[in-house]
Formats: C-alpha cells, sequence, structure tokens
C-alpha cells in the first residue's frame, strides 16, 4: 500500500516509452495539437497547488461556464476527489470534466481549423472529458524557517474524444511540479487565525501530439494567498511554456498558455463553497467562471479509531 505513490509514476514514466526518433523534418513541423486550437478542458493550464496535500477525503462538484474569445460556449459539470493515503503527507487526486455541453461559432471554427466535412456537426454537442490522476507528496512541512515543499506527479488519460472537433486531443499526457510556499500570521485574533501565504511553482508537463513526437513544456506559477478559519481568497499567474514555438514555420503553435486566476473558498463546518474567476492572457482563449461545493472527512481520524 506504501509504494501507491510509486505506481503512479511508474504509469507517468511509461508514457515516455515508445517515442517515435525525430528527424529534421518534424521538427520543422508545426502540429497545432495545443490549447489554443482546441476547447478550454483539452489540457487546461493545471490548477496550482499551494504546497500543502489535502489532508482529508474531499469530494468537490462544480459546474464550469467557459466564454470564448472567439463567441463560443462551453458549460461542464466537473468533479474532484482527493483520498489520503494512509498519511497526511500524501495523497491521491482524480478530476475530470465529466460532461461538456458545447456551442461554436464560425469564428471559433475557423480559429480552430476543423475541417470542412466536419463544420456542421461541430457546431454544437456535448461528450465526457479526460480524467486526470495525480498523486500529491509533501517533501517538507512548513515551520519556523522551513517552507512547505508539495511534489505532484500527474497523468492525463487519453479518455476525450471528438479532436476531429478541436474538443480534446485524444491523446495521453502527464506533467510534475515543485510548488515551495511560506505563510506568516497576520494580527493577533486567535479566533480567525489570520494568515498571508505566497508560494512559487515550476515543473515539468508533456503531451504526445503526432508525427510520433511529443510537446514538451515548462510549468511556471506563482501565488498569493489570505486565508482565516473562515475562507481563502487566493490569485494567481500560471502557465506552461512548449517547444514547438521556437520553430520557424509560418504559423504559430500557440502552446504557451498562460492564465490569471482567482479562488474564493468559504468554510461551512464540514462543506466548502467554491468561487473561481480565471482569465487567458496568452494561448489560452477563454474566461472561466466556476461555481461549486465540496464535502472534507477527516477519514485519517476515523481510521485510527
Amino acid at each position: 500500500m506504501r509504494i501507491s505513490p510509486l505506481i503512479v509514476l511508474l504509469l507517468i514514466v511509461s508514457q515516455t516509452v515508445g517515442q517515435t526518433p525525430l528527424n529534421k523534418t518534424s521538427q520543422r513541423t508545426i502540429t497545432q495539437i495545443s490549447p489554443y486550437y482546441f476547447g478550454p478542458n483539452a489540457f487546461a493550464v493545471p490548477e496550482m497547488l499551494d504546497g500543502r496535500v489535502q489532508p482529508m477525503l474531499r469530494a468537490e462538484l462544480a459546474t464550469d461556464y467557459f466564454k470564448g474569445f472567439r463567441g463560443d460556449r462551453t458549460v461542464d459539470a466537473a468533479f474532484k476527489l482527493n483520498i489520503p493515503l494512509w498519511t497526511d503527507r500524501a495523497n491521491l487526486s482524480v478530476w475530470m470534466p465529466a460532461m461538456e455541453w458545447y456551442r461554436n461559432t464560425d469564428e471559433s471554427l475557423q480559429a480552430c481549423r476543423v475541417q470542412e466535412e466536419n463544420l456542421e456537426t461541430a457546431r454544437s454537442g456535448h461528450l465526457a472529458g479526460d480524467v486526470y490522476v495525480s498523486t500529491d507528496m509533501q517533501i517538507l512541512r512548513e515551520r519556523e524557517i522551513m517552507p512547505d515543499i508539495v511534489l505532484r506527479a500527474a497523468l492525463k488519460t487519453a479518455s476525450g474524444f471528438e479532436s476531429f472537433h478541436a474538443r480534446y486531443y485524444d491523446s495521453p499526457g502527464y506533467f510534475f511540479d515543485l510548488t515551495v510556499a511560506k505563510s506568516v500570521a497576520v494580527g493577533q485574533n486567535a479566533r480567525w487565525n489570520n494568515r498571508l501565504r505566497a508560494a512559487l511553482s515550476t515543473g515539468f508537463l508533456c503531451w504526445q501530439t503526432d508525427l510520433g513526437r511529443q510537446n514538451d513544456a515548462t510549468q511556471f506559477g506563482v501565488m498569493a494567498k489570505w486565508e482565516n478559519a473562515f475562507f481563502s481568497l487566493s490569485a494567481n499567474l500560471a502557465g506552461y511554456s512548449g517547444w514547438e514555438h521556437n520553430n520557424d514555420g509560418g504559423e504559430l503553435a500557440h502552446d504557451r498558455p498562460t492564465v490569471l486566476r482567482t479562488d474564493i473558498i468559504g468554510h461551512f463546518g464540514q462543506f466548502d463553497a467554491v468561487f473561481v474567476y480565471q482569465y487567458g492572457l496568452r494561448d489560452y482563449p477563454y474566461h472561466l467562471l466556476r461555481l461549486g461545493v465540496a464535502y472534507r472527512l477527516d477519514i485519517l481520524s476515523i481510521m485510527k479509531q
């Protein structure tokens, strides 16, 4: 049971095996398998961690509304589940857009380069999305000088369909990231326990495109967070930068999505109320509005009884 984080790591590493070696021709060819040319759930910028793992069993249900810069609309029902791995220093996280409903415009279909024979069927529809699985591991815990450090290893499945409608890549991907964070107490009110927190993140993200190759990207993120016993408010800038944008081809890969995100989470006993707004700054042409509710259960304490 203790080796479950290693199992996830092995699954991720296995995705790198069997890649076709690149030649000069394939290195110069732009694939355009990137967030700019697909729906908002294809391979969105991963939600940044705040330097801590989730110590409780937590189940979140949410509704996402995406308003595209090109007039398109997407609504989805999403869920996320955090499961402690027999310790409060590691958990297993599973999340996905369980079902999305979308409506495209002529402008969005043209920008996403949907083929003429698929234009009519790509105007609207619904489908399930990709499943993401990650192991989040608390490497160090915050002390007087020591910061929190969390390592995350995640796998994206190829369960999403309709690549011909520019909704999902229909190919696997994975990412590793490391987050360092530190909190400082604000004020003397013990009941509120106000804290200001800062976090930095970096990592590696990869997805399979075509021509037998993969796009390798550098992840980055910075976060500021105000939290207390009743709510938290955070703002973060995050994204990843692929290698194809360095090519000399005439067309752009648009593989450097960057977003600005604000999260507000209210705590009501064992329940959380979730509000998120996200704005695509680069290569991610979408606004996101999320409303959700989550339930937390201290399953580790129950297991010890």
